[in-house]
């Protein structure tokens, strides 16, 4: 379906949860609370209000978190949300940590790609940036990802000062592997706001200069805003989201779902649309399908022109990402 400024809507993001196993400093700082579970969206919750946005023209749906693979059973959900009709496409972002260990039954469910957030390849940074040791966790996970033979991408966020010398260590993960990897510019939401990001348009000076040779890569490489290049005689390719420096809001595809079920029409503003209160106060089925349907024609209507990183002090979501969703 399309929003008053004509733009095709057809990707929802799904968060499953806020609960997260690692702890970096600009998603899930330490001393957030959690979430109690009643007041998470049930699998069925998310099923209908997943099957509602297909008959509306939603095709592509993401499971993200918190960390989604922390919560139990999400599988079998990728697998109910894959047989939805009109659905033709399910795939997953993580922090790779659990991931080997749930590929063979997330690619059985018919999973079609992940992305994997790392931001270092180094250990002792790692556990500064995340609080944690599992690096050796995460590169197994994508491996055992690309292993079986599901699309995969990695999502690297640098920050001045902490990781932006490990761009080109990061980026050769790409050149004997059939992976994209992804530089996604800091955006200003939560702890984010007090990060310094570094500015893709500044990266691909430096990449270009390492790599002249380097090419735009028209290839579609999936549903979101990233911008690819390929390098000669990299398997793999690099891609660049620039929320700040490259803003892509008049292509913009998407609404997100919170894990507690508040529809946002746009990461920056903290408006949005409730569907659990109508999941969980229609008892009718058909009543409830249609005020789903109008809740998720309300979001889309909603959606403004443009996001306004640029201007922090304009940004009204006052809420973390991992309380989002990636």
């Amino acid at each position: 379906m399309k929003d008053s400024y004509g733009r095709e809507i057809d990707y929802l993001r799904i968060s499953v949860t806020d609960r997260c196993n690692l702890r970096c400093r600009y998603c899930m700082p330490e001393g957030i609370d959690k979430l109690p579970m009643p007041d998470l969206l049930t699998y069925e919750e998310i099923e209908e209000t997943a099957r509602a946005a297909a008959r509306l023209g939603f095709r592509k749906l993401k499971v993200t978190g918190g960390e989604p693979l922390v919560r139990r059973n999400v599988p079998e959900l990728i697998g109910i949300l894959k047989r939805i009709p009109g659905i033709r496409e399910v795939t997953v972002t993580t922090n790779g940590t659990l991931l080997a260990e749930q590929i063979g039954a997330l690619k059985a469910a018919g999973l079609d790609a992940v992305n994997v957030s790392l931001d270092t390849l180094r250990p002792e940074r790692f556990r500064e940036i995340t609080g944690t040791d599992a690096l050796a966790s995460v590169l197994e996970g994508i491996q055992a990802s690309l292993d079986a033979g599901i699309r995969t991408k990695l999502n690297a966020v640098l920050q001045r000062g902490v990781n932006d010398d490990e761009w080109e260590e990061l980026l050769l993960l790409a050149k004997d592997r059939a992976l994209d990897v992804r530089f996604i510019e800091m955006m200003p939401i939560g702890a984010g706001r007090q990060t310094a990001g570094v500015s893709n348009e500044a990266l691909i000076g430096q990449i270009a200069r390492a790599y002249p040779l380097i090419r735009a890569d028209e290839e579609v490489h999936g549903n979101g805003p990233a911008v690819y290049m390929h390098i000669p005689g990299f398997t793999g390719s690099v891609g660049f989201i620039s929320a700040i420096h490259g803003k892509f809001c008049d292509s913009c595809n998407r609404l997100r779902m919170t894990s507690t079920g508040l529809i946002k029409p746009c990461l920056c503003y903290g408006d949005t649309v409730d569907v659990r209160g109508i999941l969980r106060g229609e008892g009718d089925p058909a009543v409830r399908a249609w005020k789903l349907e109008e809740a998720l024609r309300e979001a889309v209507r909603r959606k403004p022109e443009a996001h306004c990183f640029e201007t922090v002090s304009e940004i009204t979501e006052g809420k973390r990402m991992v309380q989002i969703g990636g």
